[in-house]
């Protein structure tokens, strides 16, 4: 099944609320919706509840500490045990990326008020922690002063490691560190070298 992630924050097909969540989809060109409603919780939405299942599989990649999803009128979808969550000090997280997006910065701003809006996926570093995802709430809870954000021990291939020598070479080592880029330059600079990364990886990319 092709289910397609909407990065942007102006698709008229999804509700504001759901873009800056990063909850949107398509499916077969059709919109779904996925709005987190509480710490554990999340609304779903779409014209076919058959793949309800594998959507909430590949947005639980993303945000595994939600773990309850029921339809518009309020009925049960789906029930996954509670994930174990950790209060992690912000400056023991190392991130696996160097730059965040003004544009998404902006976004995620709209619904992080105090620490416990920040729930990211990270894995053990020596007695620190790697995070896989949500740097720009990583950067946004830096810019805010908080001390401590929320976790979930997470798995991670090795693709991480070339990212986080990277970040460790370029000296970001805290999210503070973090560098803040125009949308445009953003996805210019990220996504070069992401290709770059994922093509040394891929020896087909050569040929």
């Amino acid at each position: 099944m092709d289910i397609q992630r909407i990065d942007n924050y102006t698709d008229s097909r999804f509700s504001k609320t759901v873009l800056q969540q990063h909850g949107a989809y398509l499916i077969g060109g059709e919109p779904y919706e996925i709005e987190i409603t509480g710490p554990s919780e999340a609304v779903i939405r779409g014209t076919d509840p058959a793949v309800f299942a594998e959507l909430i599989e590949t947005f639980r990649f993303h945000a595994p500490h939600i773990g309850r999803f029921y339809s518009e009128t309020g009925s049960p979808v789906a029930s996954f045990p509670a994930p174990e969550i950790l209060e992690v000090d912000l400056d023991n997280i190392q991130p696996s990326q160097f730059f965040v997006d003004e544009e998404k910065l902006a976004a995620v701003r709209s619904f992080i008020h105090q620490p416990e809006d920040v729930i990211i996926q990270v894995i053990p570093y020596g007695d620190r922690f790697i995070s896989l995802d949500g740097h720009t709430r990583l950067y946004a809870a830096a810019q805010d002063g908080f001390r401590t954000v929320r976790a979930v021990l997470s798995n991670t291939d090795d693709w991480v490691w070339p990212f986080v020598r990277e970040a460790e070479k370029r000296k970001i080592f805290r999210p503070r560190d973090l560098i803040l880029l125009p949308h445009d330059e953003y996805e210019i600079q990220w996504n070069q070298y992401c290709d770059s990364v994922f093509a040394q990886q891929d020896p087909a990319a050569d040929r």
